[in-house]
């Protein structure tokens, strides 16, 4: 399995449980190593669901405010 197939598959696993769920994903809802697959190839939680299309992106801070 190639690293984009990797994501592909986190992200679809995401995106289903979203849909069974009608809610957004817990790390709670998927056992231990599903739950370690999917930070391994998408990130932590909340990018791997960013990634999944589930969340908006988080816009990044250009500097400290003031």
């Amino acid at each position: 399995m190639t690293s984009a197939d990797k994501r592909l598959w986190a992200e679809e696993l995401l995106q289903e449980k979203y849909k069974e769920l009608g809610r957004l994903p817990k790390k709670e809802d998927f056992d231990d190593a599903t739950r370690s697959r999917i930070k391994a190839f998408l990130g932590p939680w909340p990018r791997a669901l960013e990634a999944a299309g589930l969340k908006p992106k988080r816009k990044r801070r250009t500097g400290k405010g003031g």
